[in-house]
């Protein structure tokens, strides 16, 4: 007989089975989820970018994941370095945790300009507001910018610009995309040769928010050229 079989009647014991399967389902669909959200976006990316080449890196497990393409759809464009990060769904004992500190997933998307659009736009940042009061998120420069409050959809916005063009240039993306939907973050900035654009990982509207932000830029140097 087994000598702790009494441990069988407690209900301790009922307990810790639960709660192990409860959380073994819980990794399962939590890396499933995590999973079609990765492959989802970088996918819809993808589509819209055309890469002539293109390379993916897990920095994280799970939750961690790094791509570079090199877009045959871009004509302004050179590069196009995206990171994202996953909340660890899982883990369930961790992710309370996570969505409390971190809020939600995220995909930052750093868009390297091509000599044909280096020097033909300034400053200029469209950032939510509580998305900017996050550590780490405040404009390095925001003192030395113009500024206004703007509303978007049901979010406040911070238009920051360094003149009246990158002004108008933000408030016609703002536009042409409609609603905010899963973007926080649009920036152009020259000192780096880049644009920039931050969205919460979602399939259905990472391809759509790209190619709006693809197509506004392009559009944006052709103005410019044609004006020269």
């Amino acid at each position: 007989m087994f000598a702790y079989s009494h441990v069988t009647s407690q209900p301790a014991f009922y307990l810790l089975i639960a709660v192990t399967v409860i959380l073994t389902l819980g990794f399962s669909w939590g890396r499933r989820r995590n999973l079609r959200i990765l492959h989802g976006t970088l996918d819809a990316i993808s589509a819209v970018l055309k890469p002539r080449d293109q390379r993916y890196t897990n920095i994280g497990g799970q939750t961690g994941y790094h791509a570079n393409f090199v877009p045959g759809a871009f004509k302004s464009v050179r590069r196009v370095d995206a990171t994202m990060t996953l909340l660890p769904r899982q883990s369930w004992l961790y992710l309370p945790f996570s969505i409390l500190v971190r809020k939600f997933d995220r995909l930052f998307l750093t868009f390297v300009v091509n000599k044909r659009a280096r020097g033909s736009f300034s400053e200029g940042h469209l950032i939510e507001q509580r998305f900017e009061r996050l550590r780490g998120n405040a404009i390095a420069n925001a003192a030395t910018l113009a500024s206004e409050e703007i509303q978007w959809g049901p979010m406040t916005f911070r238009l920051y610009y360094e003149d009246d063009e990158a002004r108008l240039a933000l408030l016609d993306l703002k536009s042409r995309l409609g609603e905010p939907d899963t973007v926080r973050h649009a920036a152009l900035v020259p000192a780096q040769d880049a644009l920039y654009l931050f969205q919460i990982p979602r399939p259905e509207s990472a391809r759509r928010v790209v190619a709006t932000f693809r197509d506004w830029f392009d559009e944006f140097v052709s103005g410019k050229e044609a004006a020269e």
